[in-house]
Order: C-alpha cells, then sequence, then structure tokens
C-alpha cells in the first residue's frame, strides 16, 4: 500500500503483502488440468460412473470433522443462508447473530429476509454470554447464528445449554475456524449446522466456495436441494435416505448455490495439509502475541483452555482515544505494514462494523460492542510469515503506537485513512 504520508527517516520499513496466499499445491494443480481437458465442470451429469469430486470432498470433511453429512456449496455465506431456511426460518423472523462479525452473516440472514438481532461482544472478541441470555428470552428468535469471529471462539458448552434450554438452534458462522476445536470436538458440530468457508483468505482455498455440516436428516436433504442437485441427489455419498428426500424434494426450491467439480479437484489436497498448517498459524501467533504485549497500551485476547485455535490473524486492542487509534493505522500503513481498525468510521475493503450496516434497521444500542470496535485491530498471518518478520513487526508497531501517542490528535486534524 502507497503510504499517506512518508514516515520519519529512522522508521523501519516492512512492505510485505500480508493478503498473500500459499500456492495451490501441485497435485490439485495437476488434477485440475487433467479435469479442465474434460470439460465436466458441473458436478452433475445425467451419464457416467463414479461419484463427482465434491461428493469425495464431502465424504472427506466430513470423515475429519466427525459429522454425519456435508454439503459442498458456492460459499459460507451461501451455506449460512441455506442453513437459515433449512431450519425453517421466515420473512420477518428474528435471528440472533454476533456484532463482531464480517458482512456476510447478517447478509445471510437478509437474504433469508429476517431480522438480525445483535449480541454484544466481550473484550476479548467473544460473544457476551449474560447479553445471549437475555436476547434469548427477550427476542422471538428460534436461531442463534453465532459467528467464531477470526477465530476466537466463545464457550460452546455454555452456548449449547443457553440455546437448548430456549429451544433455539444453534447455527455456527466457521469460515475462521476449520480445523479449530472448543474442548477437543471441532467448531461447526457442536450446533444443527456448522458452516465454512474456502474462500481464498481461509484455511484452505479454491478462491471461493464452503461447507454445511450437519447430523439432522431433513437438514441434510434441504440443503442438498437447496444447493442445487435437481433431482440428482443420488451423487451425493452422503446422502439422507430416499423417504427422507420424498419429505422435501416438491416443496424445496434449487438456490443453485452447489459447488463445481473444478473447486473440489483444487480443496481435496488441502485437506491433508490443514493439521500442518494449524501448526505453522500458532506458531505464528504466539511469535506475535509476544512481541505486541511488550508494547505499551496494547493488549491480546485472553483464550480459554478448552479453545485449540487455528489463528490465521491476530487482533489486540490499543488503549488510545479513536483519533489517535487511527494515526496509529496511518503510521503503521507509512511505514508498509497494513493494520485493519474495525472502529474505523466508514467501511474500508473487508473491514466494517454493526453501524455500518444500515440495512439492518433499529438495533438496541451496543454499547459494549462500539467500545470493543473503537481500539480492536486486526492483522493477517500469511504462513510464509518468518520469525524476523515477527519481530519487525512488533518494532513497526511499537514505533507507531509511541508515534500515535506523541501527536495530540484534534478533530480538525484527525486523519483520514486511505
Amino acid at each position: 500500500m502507497t503510504p499517506t504520508t512518508p514516515p520519519p527517516p529512522q522508521a523501519l520499513w516492512f512492505g510485505k503483502d500480508m493478503s498473500t496466499s500459499e500456492p495451490i499445491p501441485e497435485e490439485a494443480i495437476e488434477r485440475a488440468v487433467a479435469l479442465m481437458r474434460t470439460g465436466r465442470l458441473h458436478r452433475y451429469g445425467e451419464q457416467g460412473s463414479g461419484f463427482p469430486e465434491p461428493s469425495l470432498l464431502e465424504q472427506e470433511y466430513a470423515t475429519l470433522v466427525g459429522s454425519k453429512y456435508c454439503v459442498a456449496v458456492s460459499s459460507c455465506g451461501a451455506a449460512m443462508f441455506i442453513a437459515l431456511k433449512a431450519l425453517g426460518v421466515q420473512p420477518g423472523d428474528q435471528v440472533l447473530t454476533s456484532s463482531f462479525t464480517l458482512a456476510p452473516v447478517p447478509g445471510a440472514i437478509a437474504h433469508a429476509n429476517a431480522q438480525a438481532v445483535l449480541v454484544e461482544t466481550t473484550e476479548d472478541f467473544t460473544t457476551d454470554l449474560q447479553d445471549l441470555a437475555s436476547k434469548l428470552q427477550s427476542s422471538s428468535a428460534k436461531v442463534f447464528l453465532i459467528s467464531h469471529m477470526r477465530g476466537h471462539i466463545t464457550d460452546l458448552q455454555a452456548v449449547r445449554a443457553l440455546c437448548d434450554a430456549h429451544g433455539v438452534a444453534v447455527v455456527e458462522d466457521c469460515a475462521h475456524t476449520m480445523g479449530a476445536k472448543w474442548a477437543d470436538r471441532y467448531t461447526g458440530t457442536w450446533g444443527r449446522i456448522g458452516c465454512f468457508s474456502t474462500q481464498t483468505y481461509k484455511h484452505i482455498n479454491s478462491g471461493e466456495g464452503g461447507f454445511l455440516v450437519t447430523d439432522d436428516d431433513d437438514v441434510a436433504a434441504q440443503a442438498i436441494l437447496m444447493s442445487g442437485s435437481y433431482m440428482m441427489y443420488a451423487q451425493h455419498i452422503l446422502r439422507p435416505s430416499e423417504e427422507v428426500f420424498e419429505r422435501w424434494k416438491y416443496t424445496t426450491p434449487n438456490f443453485s448455490m452447489r459447488m463445481s467439480n473444478l473447486d473440489a479437484v483444487l480443496l481435496r489436497p488441502q485437506i491433508s495439509l490443514l493439521a500442518q498448517r494449524a501448526r505453522q498459524w500458532n506458531h505464528i501467533y504466539a511469535q506475535l502475541a509476544q512481541v505486541l504485549a511488550q508494547v505499551p497500551g496494547i493488549s491480546l485476547p485472553a483464550r480459554h483452555p478448552e479453545e485449540s485455535y487455528v489463528a490465521s490473524s491476530i487482533q489486540f486492542s490499543l488503549a488510545l482515544p479513536a483519533p489517535q487509534v487511527a494515526r496509529f493505522v496511518q503510521a503503521c500503513q507509512a511505514r508498509g505494514l497494513y493494520i485493519k481498525w474495525f472502529g474505523q468510521p466508514t467501511p474500508q475493503a473487508f473491514t466494517s462494523n454493526f453501524s455500518h450496516w444500515h440495512y439492518l434497521g433499529d438495533q438496541p444500542p451496543l454499547t459494549r460492542s462500539m467500545a470493543v470496535m473503537q481500539h480492536l485491530l486486526d492483522l493477517r498471518t500469511p504462513i510464509s510469515l518468518t520469525d524476523d518478520e515477527c519481530t519487525l513487526i512488533g518494532q513497526i508497531v511499537s514505533q507507531a503506537v509511541a508515534e500515535a501517542r506523541a501527536e495530540a490528535v484534534t478533530p480538525a486534524n484527525a486523519p483520514t485513512l486511505p
């Protein structure tokens, strides 16, 4: 990113593109080329033998996480939309969801013509269980779409206990927790439905794509039909009985949200890399956490001992007023380090917060969540990041914090982020 103002002469320089993804494995590239030579990119065929690539991928991923069914779809947003529809969410229904999340989560609720009811976020970037308990009582919601945003996992045993007591189904947005666990059980398997992403910046990469996992026969049948199987649902290895499909096949819309053969071919060799990637990401997280914790004013979230995370990014809070946080972000950018800020006044690139989503309509004040967002900073961590680069990031952050602290920012001279 081009610096908005030149850094001081003594300033350090980073300059690495933190959005860089790992290369697609050679095995996947070779298989993709072979598939393209056949031209059979669509997952369903009226003739031919064997099972399509997405069906094999579904079987492999379900085996990994211990789920009865997996349905491969076009995105995590599609998986969440299908999940809501399969659970019977109707236009105008309330759906509880996390206030700390990304736009596709409330977007899935809006896509279902439902009304999001936001739940407060704690200083550790997880769901506020007290506020969840309150809104389970005060709302009419029958679904809680919880977002494990940026890989921060709320106590899922507590979430299930609260939701079960009110007859509310849990849907997990696991876009940032593929391979992660709570109490030695994979995220996505704690609720009725788990939704995962295979978008480029996630744990495995097909550009776009996603999974829906469930143990519920009726949810699985609807998901297969909604994703766009037509009447070729028998081409799914993991599928409910014909009797279950008879209950749904004449009344379930086809939303054309299926995954292609090409996406599945790219993903299948990456499943076996998840554990190795998790170790690499978590090593980077530990290195960055160590250096950032030494910077005055910076605090990192507490991680619960039951949480086995896969940290493909790192978040921290900076205890400065919002104008000086903006100055800090600008100072980092001037040193070639792109840090995102969830408290920025307007949405930037992929980063936004609930105050920017005006389509949500009136929401009760979320003062605790907004206080968290005002100080919440976010850094993507590519697997290629070295220990020396982690040290350099800590030094740059330290310089930028000192620069932000030294300058008394007033509304008149507050910086505007690019």
